[in-house]
């Protein structure tokens, strides 16, 4: 079955006065109206739509990008109001509905919420909510320290800027790593898990940590030791200052580099220092 919310590739099975009709494997079709169809569309060709309810709450496919699809996140503006609830832009002709059941606090005209998008199961249409806090968990499973994950930015606060982890959880990235950062509410970008607190709140890293870390530290110390032509001075009896002087990296980080460099038969320990494999 076509499912609402979604981009999906679909085969052109025929034209009409309308517009092409798109089809999949189960033999469910699809309207893909004419202001959306290009003279290089051809019968039988693969093209990728997304699919929303119309007007008529018809399923109906459009080649445009919306803001935001099924089970994700966006920072949306309101288009106007009535007495079910607001209607917001999504880069769509027709407005994604948020009806204020579904509203952390009632929204006004002009102003942009981060909201998530899910399906009514009652009449399959994509509705947005503001109340994201029902959404996450508690308890961040499957998770621990040094996992890349994904961010959505929620808001700042006095402590740092709120995330939403892998769409299912809460964390935030201190003040101090978080001063560079770009506030927009609905952008995406990636992070690492820092610690899970004992009261299950999550500590983000915009950068990578732990074994990820040492892992970037290695590919520095392998590019230092090719570009001294396969051999660098260095051991685990240099001085730290000679170390951060060289790497700009501390003991204990490039003990880590070198070990991780070995293991995987890249270099060989000698007395004198560290030599390229060939």
């Amino acid at each position: 079955m076509m499912e609402i919310g979604v981009f999906t590739r679909l085969r052109i099975l025929r034209k009409t006065a309308v517009g092409l009709f798109l089809g999949d494997a189960e033999d469910n079709e699809v309207l893909l109206p004419n202001k959306y169809v290009t003279d290089q569309m051809q019968i039988d060709d693969e093209i990728s739509v997304f699919i929303y309810l119309d007007h008529e709450e018809r399923p109906v496919a459009t080649t445009l990008n919306p803001y935001i699809t099924l089970n994700d996140y966006a920072y949306l503006k309101v288009n106007y109001i009535n007495q079910f609830g607001a209607f917001l832009d999504w880069g769509l002709e027709k407005d994604l509905f948020a009806p204020f059941a579904e509203q952390a606090k009632r929204m006004e005209v002009d102003k942009r919420y981060l909201v998530y998008c899910f399906k009514d199961e009652k009449t399959n249409r994509l509705v947005a909510t503001s109340k994201i806090n029902k959404l996450l968990q508690e308890v961040p499973e499957g998770l621990q320290s040094g996992d890349q994950v994904d961010l959505v930015i929620s808001h700042r606060t006095d402590l740092g800027v709120n995330m939403i982890v892998n769409k299912r959880f809460r964390g935030l990235v201190y003040t101090d790593e978080a001063a560079s950062l770009r506030i927009r509410p609905g952008d995406k970008l990636t992070g690492y898990v820092r610690q899970i607190r004992e009261d299950g709140k999550i500590d983000l890293a915009l950068k990578p940590i732990g074994y990820a870390k040492v892992s970037t530290e290695a590919s520095k110390l392998l590019s230092e030791i090719k570009a001294n032509k396969g051999f660098l001075g260095l051991t685990d009896k240099s001085h730290p200052e000679d170390v951060k002087s060289v790497l700009n990296m501390s003991k204990k980080t490039f003990k880590q580099a070198v070990g991780q460099l070995y293991k995987q038969q890249l270099i060989s320990i000698t007395e004198e220092g560290l030599k390229l494999n060939q």
